[in-house]
């Protein structure tokens, strides 16, 4: 008999009984506004801002109401104005372009390598050619780069780092949270990120005036003192007047579902890495399929897997694709010329303009397959998923 998996992909734990209580009291009250509170309350946002703060070890912190209003506020609180050129690597998906667009940048997209990591070759030349002053770069789907690398350019080019960390919440580069590298960092609480409250952002930063410039934008009024992780008053006045409102706020709700998750991350990380492991281990074992080894220095959290069907040519890839589907195996292929569902390749976001070709790029994703593994998934599981790959993948050999 053909064996068949039979569980969602996109299924998620419930959520813990201590968010569901906390939001069931705040439903009660009415407040789910961040700045409706009593005297002497602090609202669940400015808590959550607090506890994130303190568990990523920065200085500041903004609850945003996605992580592509995260990005965007980031970018104008960093400096990014219409018509700067913003250098951002090209694997990643359509809110990081969407949030480029928002602001009127003009991107720069750098190539990636084999390992889905930018490229360091093609990043220093179009520094040095585009005049850019910002990096807005992706760990895309949770691969870290040479963060020492990375840093040493954004050094010698004077580049303004902006780090989009919605797949790498509680990873780590040397032991340094992802998002700790740059200036800015952004976070995403989407229900398929490390932490679920449907939709929502994070926005860490050191730098007291890029968090007054971005608590500001979104939409704080001057009430900018609510804020949990927020910097002085000297900072506010600087900027309060210079600053748009984009209306971009976490409610009390998001941040009580959060609060709770956030205490338990660590306990998660160390069960996907677990599921991680296992289906890397077994996608290795199949003929055809590269499963790329991990930087050393990289302590990641694997809530997704990718590898590349290097057997397999690109008109040939869909029916692969098909046929684990058929089997029960949810797959996304990132070089569909059509963007499906989550998945885009660079070349969809004609909105942009005229794009470059990207032959690096382009030829690594036509190869790249995708899968979540949701932590509704039993180890078990896991290795069921990586033979029925293997058996599809030997019936394509």
């Amino acid at each position: 008999m053909t064996r068949k998996f039979t569980k969602p992909f996109t299924q998620q734990e419930p959520l813990p009984e201590a968010a569901i209580e906390r939001a069931v009291e705040i439903m009660r009250t009415g407040r789910l506004h961040r700045y409706n509170v009593v005297d002497g309350e602090e609202a669940e946002a400015s808590v959550l801002e607090r506890e994130f703060a303190a568990w990523q070890g920065s200085r500041y912190c903004l609850a945003c109401s996605s992580g592509g209003a995260a990005i965007q506020i980031a970018l104008r609180a960093a400096g990014v104005k219409p018509g700067d050129r913003v250098l951002a690597n090209a694997y990643t998906l359509a809110p990081v372009p969407g949030a480029m667009f928002a602001v009127g940048a003009e991107p720069v997209l750098i190539e990636i390598d084999n390992d889905w990591h930018t490229d360091l070759g093609d990043l220093a030349a179009k520094a040095a050619a585009s005049g850019a002053r910002f990096l807005l770069l992706s760990h895309m789907r949770g691969h870290i780069a040479d963060m020492d690398a990375i840093t040493t350019l954004c050094e010698r080019f004077g580049l303004t780092m902006i780090e989009d960390c919605a797949h790498t919440m509680g990873a780590r580069w040397k032991g340094i949270r992802s998002g700790n590298h740059g200036r800015v960092a952004c976070f995403s609480a989407q229900t398929y990120k490390h932490v679920n409250a449907g939709e929502g952002g994070l926005l860490s930063t050191d730098d007291a005036e890029l968090a007054a410039r971005a608590i500001v934008h979104s939409g704080s009024y001057m009430l900018y003192g609510r804020h949990g992780a927020a910097p002085d008053e000297e900072a506010f006045r600087r900027v309060r007047l210079d600053s748009a409102n984009l209306s971009s706020r976490m409610d009390n709700l998001r941040a009580a579902i959060l609060r709770p998750q956030l205490a338990t991350i660590g306990d998660n990380i160390v069960r996907w890495n677990t599921r991680y492991q296992i289906l890397e281990q077994g996608l290795r074992k199949a003929s055809g399929l590269r499963v790329p080894e991990r930087h050393q220095h990289e302590a990641y959290v694997g809530s997704s897997i990718q590898f590349q069907a290097e057997a397999l040519s690109a008109d040939v890839l869909p029916a692969f694709v098909a046929a684990c589907g058929e089997r029960g195996v949810e797959i996304k292929w990132f070089g569909d010329d059509e963007p499906r569902a989550f998945t885009s390749r660079y070349d969809s976001w004609r909105y942009l303009g005229d794009l470059p070709d990207l032959p690096r790029t382009r030829a690594v994703l036509s190869k790249t397959c995708d899968l979540r593994i949701p932590l509704t998934f039993s180890e078990d599981d896991c290795r069921d998923i990586a033979a029925i790959i293997g058996e599809v993948m030997a019936g394509f050999a």
